[in-house]
């Protein structure tokens, strides 16, 4: 089903999901997923745009951003903690920086 996924004939890949709906949830789901997301599948084009479709890229700039602040040799962190540190190294990353503290410093003064 891969190939039709990449060649953007997503209603195939629903109706062959649908024949194994009723006893596979895993179906299901994909089914669903693809229902209510196929207005931003499109693949054909974003390939054409040689543009990644996976999100392994995403998944290794996460690990990333985590991995070199959070687990330094030492390291230690309550959640708390860490997920202020990881909501700080993301906005840095992004370029959001200052808009983090802007909004920070609204928030104090409401």
């Amino acid at each position: 089903r891969h190939q039709e996924l990449d060649a953007g004939r997503l209603s195939a890949v629903r109706q062959a999901l649908g024949r194994h709906a009723a006893r596979c949830e895993e179906a299901r789901k994909c089914a669903d997923y693809i229902r209510h997301n196929q207005h931003r599948m499109h693949y054909p084009e974003f390939q054409a745009q040689h543009l990644c479709t996976s999100s392994g890229v995403v998944e290794a700039g996460g690990k990333r951003a985590v991995t070199i602040r959070l687990k330094r040799g030492g390291m230690h962190w309550t959640v708390r903690g860490a997920n202020a540190i990881l909501a700080l190294r993301c906005c840095r990353l992004s370029g959001r920086f200052e808009d983090f503290w802007e909004r920070r410093a609204a928030r104090r003064a409401a």
